[in-house]
């Protein structure tokens, strides 16, 4: 089907009304994956309709099977189908701009002031509460992907390999991928799902760039733009600072991630936090939550906890700039490295997506990866309760299965009380993201540094390890 490149204006969706609602969505995108590709779903499906659920649901398969921030990727996606390639730029741009913008102000903050009582209250509230956030997320995202027996099946098995059997996530994804394809090659009343009407497909504002016109000449000339984009950026910093300067290595890193890490935020955690840690010592031990929290209180993908990475490692390596330059360039060039990929993804590989939005078998595989992603993401749930109750947590291995055992004397009694008051605000008392944050920051800021020491249960949270007062775990 061909439509012309008028049809964005003729069907009623301006440029600029779409640049606000993307300035919009990037503003309210709190929540992580979970929240923000609800936002999307509310604003574009049912409040503007300017996208049918079949095409929704299509794009964000697809999205989950890249490497990168999903919810990012979904956006670029829409605002490409709504208005080409200057669409999904301003679509991506918005969605993540402000969350830069106040990423670095938090960053600034925790490497100034993190020894000050209440800024260390401020995290340690922040960090209990985004355990109920993370444990929020597998529950929405599984009721969006998980629509059978099957789908919930691929979904635990995926969490026992990567939770007990420590399998990698690509090898997880195509094993998903492959389950789908042969199901919906010969069981396709089950593993296919995306069963809309061509109504429901449809895009009301239509760029004309789903038409079969892409091929070969497209591909290169989207290679040909955005490789050296992302690339030559980091060239420059290796021939003018040297391939051992911290930029360097950042801008190397993370350009490693953004194609070899999948699953978002939830499933990369793990993978950065080790390599941050113990390799580069970008990081102190316990630091990436304090940036996983931070990155749940900031609009924007919760990928941009790898900004705060960027940030303290060239902060703390700063040479030949001040701390503070050495940080912020940190930031510039971890978020480039990040997300310019994003951009080649979607506009190299949606043309094509797009084609066979219509194909069962290859919808299936799509399918199937996104309820793999669910097992992924409960994964992270589980590890990120384990560690945020517990100041000391062991690794046993045993037959090829990984088993971590909690030292119960390690037992972080506060962060426990305010991850439990999260739980019911979020799920009992249906409080908002905003306000279950800002009453765990306040709970936080008390037991912290106002409760005083007299108090019989003030004098009992002293008397416990002192690692597990603060938010870094040290």
């Amino acid at each position: 089907m061909t439509i012309s490149l008028r049809a964005s204006s003729a069907n009623g969706v301006s440029f600029g009304e779409a640049f606000r609602v993307w300035l919009r969505i990037g503003l309210l995108s709190f929540g992580g994956p979970a929240g923000q590709i609800a936002l999307m779903h509310r604003i574009l499906v049912e409040e503007k309709r300017w996208i049918g659920e079949g095409r929704f649901l299509h794009a964000l398969n697809y999205c989950m099977l890249l490497p990168g921030p999903e919810a990012m990727q979904l956006a670029t996606y829409i605002g490409w189908l709504l208005h080409g390639v200057r669409g999904g730029l301003v679509a991506g741009a918005l969605f993540v701009l402000p969350g830069f913008i106040a990423m670095l102000a938090l960053s600034i903050l925790y490497a100034l002031y993190h020894d000050i009582g209440l800024v260390q209250g401020f995290f340690f509230g922040l960090k209990a509460a985004v355990l109920v956030i993370v444990v929020e997320a597998v529950i929405r995202i599984g009721r969006r992907a998980l629509r059978n027996r099957v789908h919930i099946g691929l979904a635990a098995l995926a969490f026992v390999a990567i939770f007990f059997l420590e399998l990698p996530f690509p090898l997880i994804v195509l094993a998903a991928g492959a389950a789908g394809l042969l199901g919906g090659r010969y069981r396709p009343e089950i593993f296919y799902l995306n069963k809309a009407g061509n109504v429901d497909n449809e895009v009301i504002a239509h760029s004309g760039q789903t038409t079969g016109k892409h091929g070969l000449r497209h591909s290169v000339r989207t290679i040909a733009i955005w490789l050296p984009l992302w690339l030559l950026p980091v060239l420059f910093l290796w021939m003018s600072l040297g391939a051992d300067h911290v930029l360097t290595l950042e801008g190397l890193f993370f350009s490693k991630a953004a194609v070899v890490t999948f699953g978002g935020a939830y499933a990369v955690l793990a993978y950065i936090a080790q390599q941050a840690v113990d390799i580069y010592q970008w990081l102190a031990p316990g630091e990436m939550l304090d940036g996983l929290g931070m990155a749940e209180t900031t609009p924007g993908p919760l990928i941009m906890v790898t900004q705060f990475v960027g940030f303290m490692g060239a902060f703390r390596f700063p040479e030949p700039f001040s701390p503070l330059m050495a940080g912020i360039l940190g930031s510039i060039v971890t978020t480039w490295v990040t997300f310019v990929p994003c951009f080649l993804w979607i506009f190299l590989g949606a043309p094509y997506v797009e084609r066979i939005r219509d194909n069962r078998v290859l919808g299936s595989a799509l399918s199937c990866i996104t309820a793999a992603v669910v097992g992924v993401i409960l994964n992270l749930a589980v590890w990120f309760a384990v560690h945020t109750l517990f100041g000391d947590v062991t690794e046993v291995r045993t037959g090829g299965v990984r088993i971590l055992m909690p030292d119960w004397s390690s037992w972080n009694v506060p962060a426990t009380a305010i991850a439990a008051g999260a739980f019911v605000a979020m799920f009992v008392l249906r409080w908002s993201l905003l306000r279950t944050l800002a009453a765990a920051i306040v709970f936080g800021l008390m037991v912290h540094y106002l409760i005083p020491t007299t108090h019989p249960v003030a004098s009992a949270l002293i008397e416990m390890p002192p690692d597990l007062w603060h938010c870094s775990g040290r």
